[in-house]
């Protein structure tokens, strides 16, 4: 995915999951050769991710957005995610 493309998407879900007061949480992993996930976490909960290259491009890709800030899978950050019946049933249907 290009750099306009990653930063477009990141726009985006700022744009429905983001509030002024709020700054949508970005937590950057790393997953090998395939590249870097940015998982985004909104200030109403919900997720969402986008691929990198890798882990430099999607650091990056966070620090240019506006909006945003850089976050850990840490107690805040799990408690601000609000995870639904449909998501669980599709990680556990995955685990099985």
């Amino acid at each position: 995915m290009s750099d306009h493309t990653t930063q477009k998407r990141i726009a985006e879900f700022v744009k429905a999951h983001g509030r002024a007061d709020t700054p949508v949480r970005a937590v950057v992993e790393p997953i090998g050769r395939a590249g870097a996930r940015i998982v985004l976490v909104g200030a109403d909960g919900a997720m969402g991710d986008v691929m990198t290259k890798d882990v430099e491009s999607a650091t990056k890709a966070v620090d240019a957005a506006d909006g945003v800030e850089q976050a850990e899978w840490d107690r805040e950050t799990t408690a601000a995610t609000k995870i639904g019946p449909a998501h669980r049933r599709k990680m556990a249907t995955m685990q099985s």
